[in-house]
C-alpha cells in the first residue's frame, strides 16, 4: 500500500513539474507565432517574450574547481517597428584580473513569413562585437538581421564565470509582456544561497535535491623501485540543490511619472552567497546582515587603506585652510578644492580605480577616488567625517544586504546639528545637496572601527521657485511684461545645469518656445556661479497668442505660460511610490493691467487645497481692483516621496489644483 501511494505522489510531482515546466526549443517557430499581429493579451504591445528560459549551474573542472555555466534561450515576437530595439540584445560580463569571464551568442536567427514559408536569417560574425563599459566589465553585443514587423528573434548565450560565489540575477517582467518565463539554479550542497524576490508578481518555485558526482582523476609517476605512472580516480558524491523560476503571461512593467527607477518595482529573483561548507573546513559565512556587508567593503584594500593615505594633499589644505575656523567654512572650503581640481571621470563605484594620490596628481578619478579623497581632507581638518556607501537611482534601491547593492560612495559629516551630506564629482554639489543620481532613499555610514548607520539621503529642506510676473494686456489681446524668477537649492541646481547645456542664444529660444511663443528681451542672470545663492533670471517679454478675444471678450489664463494644464498621475491605481527627488515650494506673484474699456467679466474663485499627513497645499488667491488684478499662487510638497496608499489623494490634489490654474479670467468691454 506504502509503494502504490509513493508511485501514486511520483506521478502527481511528474504531472505538476511537467505542467509547469512547458516544453520550448529553439529552431521550433510556428507560422502561428509569425502570423500573429498584435499580443492576445495586450494589443499594445510593441514587441513580446514568447519564452526566456535560463540556467545557472555550478560545474567543476578538476584545475580549477567549482565555476558557474549560465545558459539563456530567448525568442521574442516584434509586433510593431518601435519594438526594432529588441533586435538588439547585450549580455554585460566582468572583466578584470581575478574575475575574468566570458559570453558566447550562438543559434540567432530571425525568422520572417515570406509567401507562406518560414525564412530564416541566421546572425553573422559582424552583428557580434564587445564594448568596454568600464575598467571591471565589458559586454557583448548582436544586433538581429533582417528585421520586419511580425519577426520572431531567437538566440541563445552562455556565461562562463571562474567564480563560485555570484549567480546572476534574473527578470521575470519587462517593459513588453512575458508569455513564459523560467530560470533553473543549481549549486552543490557546500553552498548555500539566500534567494530574494522583488516586485508586486512572484513566479511559482519548486525545489528538488539532486545526487550528483565529481570524479577526479590523479596520477602517480613512481619513484626508483616503480618506473610505471598509474593514474587513479577518486568519485565524490554531493547534494545538489536545483531551485526553479516559472512566470506565466506577465503584463508588461509600464513606467510612470516620478519613478526614481522602475526595476526597483520589476519582478526578479537575486541570490547572494551566504555561506559555504566544505568537507573539513569550517563554515565560512558571507554577507548576512547590514554591518557584515560594510565591514566587508571597508576592509577591501581599494577602499578603507585609501582613506588612511597621506602625503598628497597637506601641504595644500594648510594654504586654503588659514584663516578658517568654522566647520561649515571648512567643508565649503575643502568641498570647493576637490571640485575645481580633481575631474570626475564618469565612472561609478565604491572601490577606488586609481587611487586617491593618483588621482589628486593627475586630477580626474572615479567617484570612490574623489569622495574617500574629500573624506580624509575633511578628516585632516578636525572634522568628523566617513564614507557613506550608497545606491544610485540608475542602481535601484538597496534592499537587501549584499556587497553588489551599492555603486558609489558620498562623504559625511556629523555635527551637533545632524549629518551633512558632500559629493565633490558635481560641479553644483553643495553641502546638503547632493547630485540627483544619489538621491536614492537610504545610504549606509562606515566608521573607523566597521560598525555602520543608516542614513537617510533624501532632502527634507524645500527648493523654492519664486516668480514675480506684471504684464499689460491691450485691447487686441497682446500681451507685454516683465518676469522675474528666483529658484533655490535643487531648482537651482537644475537651472544651473540647463545653463551649462546650451549657450544662450539657445536657452533663450527654447525659453520662447516652451513659452507660448513669446519674445524675449532684456535677459539677465545673477548668481550663476555663486553656488551657495539662489538663481535669479529676469526679462521682459511680448505674446501675441497668449490670449483669446472671442466676440469682444478677452480670455486669458492670469498664469499665462506658468500654468500646469496636464495632470501627471493619470492611472486608476498605482503600485509603485511617487518620487518628487525633492521637496518644493512653487511660488506665484501676479500683477495684471487690464486694458481700457474692458472691466472684470469672470474672475475664478480663491481656493485652497490641503492634503492629510501634511504632504502638501494649494493656495490660489485673484482681486480686483479697478483695473488692475493680483494673483497670489503657492503649491507647496513637503515630502520628497509619497506612498503608494496616498496616490489617491495626491491624484484628486493635483486635478483640482490643474483645474485651478487652467481656469480663464473673462474681461468684456464696458
Amino acid at each position: 500500500m506504502k509503494i502504490i501511494k509513493l508511485i501514486s505522489l511520483s506521478a502527481i510531482l511528474l504531472i505538476a513539474t511537467s505542467s509547469i515546466a512547458q516544453e520550448f526549443r529553439l529552431g521550433k517557430v510556428s507560422v502561428a507565432e509569425l502570423e500573429q499581429k498584435v499580443h492576445p493579451k495586450d494589443t499594445s504591445a510593441i514587441a513580446a517574450i514568447l519564452y526566456k528560459k535560463g540556467v545557472s549551474r555550478m560545474e567543476f573542472d578538476q584545475n580549477e574547481g567549482f565555476y558557474m555555466m549560465t545558459d539563456v534561450e530567448t525568442r521574442i515576437k516584434i509586433y510593431k517597428k518601435e519594438g526594432y530595439d529588441w533586435a538588439n540584445q547585450e549580455v554585460w560580463y566582468y572583466n578584470y584580473n581575478s574575475l575574468k569571464e566570458r559570453v558566447f551568442f550562438s543559434d540567432a536567427v530571425t525568422y520572417n513569413l515570406v509567401n507562406g514559408k518560414i525564412e530564416k536569417t541566421k546572425l553573422k560574425s559582424d552583428g557580434s562585437f564587445d564594448e568596454v563599459l568600464s575598467k571591471y566589465r565589458g559586454q557583448k553585443k548582436i544586433t538581429m538581421p533582417n528585421l520586419k514587423e511580425g519577426s520572431v528573434i531567437e538566440f541563445r548565450y552562455t556565461v562562463r564565470s571562474p567564480s563560485d560565489a555570484m549567480i546572476r540575477d534574473w527578470d521575470f517582467q519587462t517593459s513588453i509582456p512575458v508569455n513564459y518565463s523560467e530560470f533553473k539554479v543549481a549549486y552543490p550542497e557546500y553552498y548555500v544561497f539566500k534567494p530574494r524576490q522583488k516586485g508586486y508578481l512572484f513566479p511559482k518555485t519548486t525545489t528538488l535535491k539532486n545526487p550528483r558526482t565529481i570524479t577526479i582523476t590523479s596520477k602517480d609517476r613512481g619513484n626508483q623501485y616503480v618506473a610505471k605512472t598509474e593514474f587513479y580516480t577518486d568519485k565524490i558524491d554531493y547534494i545538489e540543490t536545483e531551485v526553479t523560476y516559472v512566470a506565466q503571461d506577465f503584463p508588461a512593467l509600464k513606467d510612470e511619472s516620478f519613478v526614481n527607477n522602475i526595476n526597483n518595482y520589476r519582478s526578479s529573483v537575486e541570490h547572494e552567497l551566504s555561506l559555504t561548507h566544505f568537507p573539513n573546513r569550517p563554515i565560512k559565512e558571507y554577507s548576512t546582515d547590514w554591518n557584515s556587508v560594510v565591514k566587508t567593503i571597508y576592509e577591501y584594500e581599494d577602499f578603507g587603506p585609501e582613506l588612511n593615505k597621506t602625503g598628497y594633499f597637506e601641504e595644500d589644505l594648510k594654504k586654503i585652510l588659514a584663516g578658517i575656523n568654522t566647520p561649515e567654512e571648512k567643508m565649503w572650503v575643502i568641498l570647493n578644492h576637490v571640485k575645481s581640481n580633481v575631474k570626475w571621470n564618469s565612472y561609478y563605484g565604491y572601490g577606488c580605480d586609481n587611487g586617491v594620490k593618483k588621482t589628486y596628481k593627475e586630477k580626474t578619478g572615479n567617484v570612490a577616488d574623489i569622495n574617500l579623497m574629500l573624506t580624509a581632507m575633511l578628516r585632516y581638518s578636525g572634522l568628523t567625517a566617513n564614507p557613506v556607501l550608497v545606491s544610485t537611482r540608475s542602481n535601484g534601491v538597496a534592499f537587501f544586504p549584499n556587497r553588489t547593492a551599492f555603486n558609489y560612495v558620498i562623504a559625511a559629516v556629523e555635527t551637533p546639528n545632524g549629518y551633512i551630506l558632500l559629493d565633490a564629482t558635481d560641479r553644483y554639489a553643495t553641502p546638503n545637496m547632493l547630485p540627483m543620481r544619489a538621491l536614492n532613499w537610504m545610504g549606509r555610514l562606515i566608521r573607523k572601527d566597521g560598525s555602520s548607520q543608516e542614513i537617510d539621503l533624501m532632502p527634507t529642506k524645500a527648493s523654492n521657485d519664486i516668480v514675480f510676473m506684471n504684464y499689460d494686456i491691450d485691447a487686441e489681446g497682446k500681451i507685454k511684461g516683465k518676469t522675474r524668477r528666483q529658484c533655490s537649492d535643487y531648482n537651482a541646481m537644475i537651472t544651473r545645469e540647463n545653463f551649462e547645456k546650451l549657450k544662450e542664444e539657445e536657452y533663450l529660444e527654447k525659453l520662447e518656445n516652451n513659452s507660448g511663443k513669446i519674445e524675449v528681451s532684456e535677459y539677465s542672470r545673477t548668481n550663476e556661479k555663486d553656488f551657495l545663492a539662489p538663481t535669479i533670471e529676469s526679462y521682459s517679454f511680448t505674446g501675441n497668442n497668449l490670449c483669446e478675444v472671442i466676440g469682444g471678450k478677452i480670455y486669458v489664463n492670469p498664469m499665462l505660460f506658468f500654468a500646469q494644464d496636464k495632470n501627471p498621475f493619470k492611472q486608476d491605481v498605482r503600485e509603485y511610490p511617487v518620487d518628487f527627488g525633492y521637496p518644493f515650494l512653487d511660488k506665484y506673484n501676479i500683477t495684471i493691467k487690464i486694458p481700457d474699456g474692458f472691466a472684470v467679466e469672470t474672475l475664478p474663485a480663491a481656493v485652497a487645497y490641503n492634503m492629510e499627513n501634511d504632504l502638501g497645499s494649494f493656495k490660489f488667491n485673484i482681486a480686483a481692483n479697478e483695473n488692475m488684478l493680483q494673483l497670489s499662487i503657492v503649491h507647496q510638497i513637503n515630502r520628497a516621496i509619497v506612498v503608494t496608499e496616498e496616490y489617491e489623494m495626491l491624484k484628486e490634489y493635483y486635478k483640482g489644483m490643474i483645474a485651478k490654474q487652467t481656469e480663464k479670467v473673462v474681461l468684456k468691454r464696458i
